[in-house]
């Protein structure tokens, strides 16, 4: 009810019209009743405000999902979606795309094969060195994230100031002002099969969660279910990374707020932090289209609202942190 309460009151809110009224209209006539509609409403919720709403919750979803998933995966708390080098990845493609002149489509694509490209880089060092075990696995993530690191620097360095190294940035603040229908259905298929795999495969995250040892004791596959978790979780990472940008706080903090809710439990844990993802998310973009005449990028608002509650949580955890 809060997600579709708040999808409500996002589509009402913009700079043409702050009417929830108008917008009610709309949708009624798109059922078939007969009420007063203004036509320029009509395309500014359908074309503009639906799209960008929709994305958000997605997006938000997608990460808090994903983040949950390694934090149990690997048995962290700190650990982000990007642990693995998807972000880091993602923005090498997306700038390599702005270096080359290409679109806004090319650019997404750009950054989902960076993404996933970066996963699949961090996935091979352990079988070359062959230790396969989880914190392998993250310091390989920091390894090839921090490789990465310095080859955007390198674009950034021979960007051309005033337009490459803007876009560059820009992108890296993270943004949803020029989402379309086409990048919705270009990630929805993978939003829907990677989710839904998570959610049946969360009972056997708890026993990933217990340990190597504990999971065999079990009779879980442990290779099959890790690879198949962290192949869904990176691709939900890349998918939303790829048409937003960049944007911090929402997969570290979310599971922790959606675990202090449900319980440890990924059962209902993960559920919940599909949705109050979604939320956040949502409640994050409407303020970054309406707090200021100019759309504030959607990283910094995530670093005011996150980083205090974080310190939040932690601080009603720290009984159990002790």
């Amino acid at each position: 009810m809060l997600l579709l309460i708040g999808v409500f009151l996002s589509l009402s809110l913009g700079r043409y019209s702050n009417d929830p009224i108008k917008v009610l209209n709309v949708l009624l006539s798109k059922l078939g009743m007969n009420v007063p509609v203004d036509p320029a409403m009509v395309g500014i919720v359908f074309n503009v405000r639906l799209p960008r709403v929709l994305a958000s919750v997605m997006i938000g979803a997608m990460l808090s999902l994903s983040g949950a998933v390694y934090q149990s995966v690997f048995r962290n708390p700190l650990v982000s979606p990007d642990l693995l080098g998807v972000s880091s990845g993602a923005a090498v493609g997306a700038s390599a795309a702005i270096l080359l002149g290409a679109g806004l489509a090319t650019r997404q694509i750009f950054a989902f094969a960076g993404g996933i490209l970066a996963v699949l880089v961090t996935s091979l060092v352990p079988r070359l060195l062959r230790n396969r075990s989880n914190m392998m696995l993250v310091l390989s993530g920091i390894i090839v994230g921090g490789f990465l690191s310095s080859v955007l620097a390198i674009m950034k360095f021979v960007a051309e100031e005033q337009t490459q190294l803007a876009s560059i940035v820009y992108w890296q603040l993270g943004s949803l002002a020029s989402i379309l229908g086409n990048e919705l259905f270009a990630i929805l298929p993978v939003f829907l099969v990677c989710s839904t795999l998570l959610l049946l495969l969360s009972w056997r995250i708890n026993i990933l969660s217990f340990g190597d040892l504990e999971a065999r004791t079990l009779g879980v596959n442990l290779r099959q279910v890790r690879t198949i978790v962290i192949i869904c979780a990176s691709l939900l990472t890349a998918s939303a990374v790829s048409i937003s940008g960049t944007i911090g706080w929402v997969g570290l903090v979310i599971p922790h707020l959606s675990r202090l809710i449900a319980g440890s439990d990924n059962t209902r844990s993960m559920p919940v932090t599909l949705l109050i993802g979604a939320i956040f998310m949502l409640m994050i973009d409407t303020l970054a289209r309406t707090v200021s005449t100019v759309e504030v990028p959607l990283s910094i608002l995530t670093g005011f609202v996150g980083a205090p509650l974080y310190a939040l949580l932690l601080y009603k955890q720290r009984t159990r942190l002790e």
